[in-house]
């Protein structure tokens, strides 16, 4: 158990450090052709002070090991496997269990290729990972692409080509003389060159940006309360979590520790609020370095990757069974202790400060999954300021009780006290971890397209955890750590269960398709249901960009452009709150083509295409790379929903709209689009559902023109 601990946490540490950060490895590469028929790709990386790179042994459940991938080889084979050229620093580490192998300042690797005569081409990346002694780097891929030909019975000296972790010519020089000729050698036979729009689509036009015209539309535009939203959603975090068994039976000891040794009630006070201030600095801080460590970019494409969503799936099954009983799982006691010891013997501000840190730690078993799920839920907002935000709502929530009962120590008499119903919150929050864990494998099934849990799967799996939880508040099921001879149950536990129940039911005829707007935000999108019996369904006239402004222009329609994603919460929101509103689905079925683009479609492109962003080139390898290429630089964003109007020539009809479940204001949103449009074309409004009073004049006559909303002619 003591294993897996650290593997949470150590797999935590890389979650965060997925930021857009310095990498502190730089590699480069180059292949050297030794004779006719055997060549060397070589591998040599400097490594920062403070850094260590991993070897190419594996350890279980240990750090990413430095590994080779070639994608395409042609002319050639490898020649045994990828082999270190010295010897790596050999340590037992405690938070895997098991001796690593590492380098420090540089580090070199080669891999053998046997040549067949004739042209050559491999391409392929270096994985490799890095730690120190604070935090470690994310699974990080050096890509590399080389052409070549050789003749038999002879030997030459093939060009080099060098690529680096960041490409940056000013950080990552060649490691010598001999490797600064090869890499000028090499600038002429460059294969990897940066694609131009012509390679992205046939016509470069629709991807040109357009960032400056939508600016000029969302000039006079009011924000949305997002951050506000945010905010709640960290303070409703903060009080769930004020409630459950690591916290809350700490209140009383502390608020009365701070009174009794102060021996003065106001300098007692003092100290409890300087106590919730340092609560809130601590989760703040949290919050700012998520902030500081991930661009808004990088933080969106945490939520919806994959892998990351299966770990949290996987770490939210732990952390139930650990609510259900089934073991203890927290974080060492002697972090806790070292940190409590310090904080007696400082005293004071700083004493006072540790005191606070102390809480966080204890508590982790508690709070861990709740902070993790509002960090993973705030980040498809694409708001920068979104991790702190929420984490200022949570922490607000869990320190002012702490102020409140020092103010006011009489309240303690009526404050309940800790008992069997402490571990009824846990159970509860055990079942409700189960349904998120759902909701982040559902990301990962719909990226890959596994259909393992199609909507219907889904709903069912929820069905039967609200039918378990209700079971569980009525008495019928036990766990470990439940009263076993308890046989009445309280009248909060009937009505709680009686709602679990409720919620079961009402769930029950989305299996044959019903939308369940009050659960559309997680389950999969209605498109995974085999079994549908609704009718009326806003659907996409096309998946890819190209092929739907094609098709708009043979209609003479304007186009939607909605760019969503698979683990999108919001997006299902707009899709049942909004897009099922009788009139929406009108204009957007008849007035509209509405193309709709997956960022997190895990599909392989045909062939990877590279692109420069911000000077640096990077590989798009899946459909879902494309679409987030196409929005970021068309249109400069990266969150979802994200929806936008254009012409056939892909200029924007009226400003963005991001998430805003409020129909009156899609609506308006569509219809000023719409009428931009039919302006530009010279197109009645009539169709809109706007009257029109005019006066006009015929064969020298003035006539007043009355159109209704809905007329034709």
């Amino acid at each position: 158990m003591k294993k897996l601990l650290f593997l949470i946490v150590f797999l935590l540490t890389i979650s965060v450090a997925y930021a857009q950060m310095a990498n502190p490895v730089k590699v480069q590469s180059q292949i050297k052709e030794i004779s006719a028929t055997e060549a060397e790709l070589i591998f040599n990386a400097t490594i920062e002070a403070g850094w260590h790179m991993y070897s190419t042994e594996v350890v279980e459940f240990g750090p990413t090991p430095t590994s080779l991938t070639v994608e395409k080889i042609s002319g050639a084979k490898l020649k045994g496997a990828l082999t270190p050229k010295n010897s790596p620093i050999k340590k037992f580490e405690e938070m895997f269990e098991a001796d690593v192998y590492y380098f420090e300042h540089t580090a070199s690797f080669s891999q053998k290729l046997t040549l067949e005569g004739g042209k050559y081409h491999v391409e392929g990346f270096l994985e490799y990972g890095a730690c120190n002694d604070q935090s470690c780097t994310p699974p990080t891929k050096v890509d590399f692409s080389y052409d070549g030909e050789v003749k038999k019975e002879e030997k030459q000296v093939a060009p080099e080509i060098t690529e680096t972790a960041d490409n940056n010519p000013e950080t990552n020089q060649p490691s010598s003389v001999e490797d600064t000729e090869n890499v000028e050698a090499s600038t002429q036979t460059d294969s990897t060159a940066t694609a131009s729009l012509e390679e992205l689509s046939d016509d470069a036009d629709l991807w040109a940006p357009v960032v400056d015209k939508l600016k000029a539309f969302e000039e006079n535009t009011t924000t949305n309360n997002s951050l506000w939203q945010i905010f709640l959603l960290g303070l409703l975090g903060g009080l769930v979590a004020l409630v459950t068994p690591c916290v809350w039976p700490i209140i009383p000891m502390t608020v009365s520790f701070f009174l009794k040794r102060s021996g003065d009630k106001k300098k007692g006070i003092r100290d409890a609020i300087i106590y919730g201030v340092s609560i809130v600095v601590i989760y703040l801080a949290l919050g700012l370095i998520v902030t500081a460590l991930f661009g808004a970019s990088a933080l969106n494409a945490l939520s919806t990757n994959a892998i990351f969503n299966i770990f949290f799936f996987l770490m939210l099954v732990v952390f139930a069974a650990s609510f259900f009983g089934a073991f203890e799982l927290q974080l060492p006691s002697s972090w806790s202790n070292a940190v409590d010891n310090k904080a007696e013997k400082t005293g004071g501000l700083l004493g006072i400060f540790l005191m606070a840190f102390t809480l966080t730690l204890v508590s982790f078993s508690c709070t861990g999954p709740i902070i993790g799920f509002l960090l993973v839920e705030v980040s498809t907002t694409g708001d920068i300021l979104s991790p702190a935000i929420g984490m200022l709502g949570f922490a607000i929530a869990l320190a002012l009780p702490f102020t409140i009962f020092a103010i006011f120590p009489s309240w303690l008499k009526s404050m309940p006290k800790s008992g069997g119903w402490m571990n009824t919150v846990k159970v509860v929050l055990g079942f409700i971890e189960l349904a998120f864990a759902l909701k982040f494998l559902s990301v990962a099934d719909l990226a890959y397209g596994w259909h393992i849990l199609d909507r219907e799967t889904f709903l069912a799996l929820w069905i039967g955890l609200a039918i378990c939880l209700a079971m569980y508040q009525f008495g019928l099921i036990k766990f470990p750590h439940d009263d076993a001879e308890e046989r009445n149950i309280s009248v909060t536990r009937f009505f709680l269960g009686l709602i679990s129940l409720a919620f079961a039911i009402y769930m029950i005829p989305g299996l044959w398709g019903a939308p369940l707007k009050a659960v559309s935000a997680f389950a999969p999108p209605m498109s995974t249901q085999d079994f549908n019996l609704q009718s009326q369904e806003v659907k996409a006239r096309s998946n890819d960009y190209d092929l739907g402004m094609q098709m708009a222009r043979a209609n003479d329609k304007p186009v939607l452009i909605d760019f969503t994603g698979f683990g999108c919460v919001n997006c299902r929101k707009m899709e049942a709150a909004v897009w099922t509103d009788p009139q929406v689905a009108s204009i957007m079925t008849n007035d509209y083509v509405l193309i709709q683009l997956f960022v997190d479609d895990k599909t392989p492109l045909p062939a990877p295409i590279v692109v420069n962003v911000n000077g640096q080139e990077q590989k798009l390898r899946t459909i879902g790379d494309k679409w987030s290429y196409l929005q970021s630089s068309k249109f400069g964003a990266n969150a979802q929903p994200f929806y936008v109007l254009l012409d056939h020539q892909g200029n924007p009809l009226s400003q963005s709209y991001a998430f805003d479940d409020n129909v009156e204001h899609y609506l308006e949103f569509l219809k000023n689009g719409l009428k931009q449009y039919r302006n530009t074309n010279k197109t009645p409004l009539v169709e809109l559902g706007v009257s029109i009073d005019a006066k006009v004049e015929v064969n020298g006559n003035e006539k007043e023109l009355h159109v209704k909303a809905g007329q034709t002619d």
